[in-house]
């Protein structure tokens, strides 16, 4: 694409005064970098999955209030990560994490483990013990 070409259009980076680097062909022909304010294409999908994470923040916070999750699973969610993602965090296995998830395992967790998992999520041990999202 030419440089004159690149998009503009409206997106959450104008919201926060931002701008994405892209590539693009001068006057020359030759490559060189500009700067686009957004492209509405990827602004829909960005936002379509920007929804779908909120909203599985919300499923896992219903989760945590009904007794069936540990906070473990809203702050992986609100973190954009998955299990996989979050086990190489904390130095443990898949399904070690995945059995974190359960309120009955997480509440016997010491917390050198619960550390780890706070440091992934970038807070403390008592605001991950003590979660209360109204």
């Amino acid at each position: 694409m030419k440089k004159n070409d690149v998009p503009q259009d409206k997106s959450t980076l104008t919201d926060h005064n931002m701008r994405e680097l892209c590539y693009a062909v001068d006057e020359n022909g030759n490559y060189t970098t500009a700067l686009s304010a957004g492209w509405e294409p990827k602004t829909i999908a960005l936002d379509n999955s920007m929804s779908l994470i909120n909203e599985r923040i919300a499923e896992a916070e219903q989760q945590i209030r009904e007794g069936k999750a540990s906070p473990i699973v809203y702050f992986m969610e609100l973190n954009k990560m998955d299990p996989t993602i979050l086990a190489s965090y904390v130095g443990k296995w898949v399904w070690q994490v995945k059995r974190h998830f359960k309120p009955s395992v997480f509440t016997k967790l010491n917390d050198t483990i619960l550390g780890r998992y706070a440091d992934a999520f970038e807070i403390t041990i008592d605001e991950l013990k003590n979660f209360k999202k109204e």
